[in-house]
């Protein structure tokens, strides 16, 4: 999977660090703020070992749960993690209107987006970014009722 920038990884775990800090998860060797927040979110601890140390995570299950675990929305997860920059995000949050709409396989064919894995997460990540609710106008962002 291509993220959109290649610095992501490091910038991502930086983010998770000051939150999981802020919210006062011990990250100190010895400190138990890893497992903690692996019990507390149900993300397993190695998995928030690899995105502290920088290794990264594109799993959007993963990110998901994080976010959830975190109260942070998912979009401001998905493009802190560096899966989606926020002019794509901007793209999928507010579609042209016109001429009609694509359906995210549409998009991925329009986009290039080849590899099985990553055009399935992409497909993953646009449904679920169109069902997100828009807290500005009270609804709900579905595409298709």
């Amino acid at each position: 999977m291509e993220r959109t920038n290649p610095d992501a990884p490091q910038h991502f775990a930086r983010w998770l660090r000051d939150q999981l800090d802020r919210r006062g998860y011990d990250l100190r060797p010895r400190g138990g703020g890893q497992t903690k927040f692996a019990e507390d979110s149900g993300i397993g601890r190695a998995t928030i070992s690899r995105i502290l140390a920088g290794n990264g995570a594109t799993d959007t299950g993963v990110l998901a749960t994080l976010a959830a675990a975190l109260q942070v929305p998912l979009s401001e997860v998905l493009v802190i993690a560096g899966i989606l920059d926020a002019d794509e995000l901007h793209a999928v949050r507010n579609p042209e209107r016109g001429a009609g709409h694509l359906t995210p396989e549409q998009a991925a064919d329009e986009l290039g987006i080849e590899d099985p894995q990553s055009r399935a997460l992409f497909i993953s990540m646009t449904q679920t970014l169109q069902r997100t609710p828009d807290p500005h106008n009270g609804g709900d962002r579905a595409a298709e009722r």
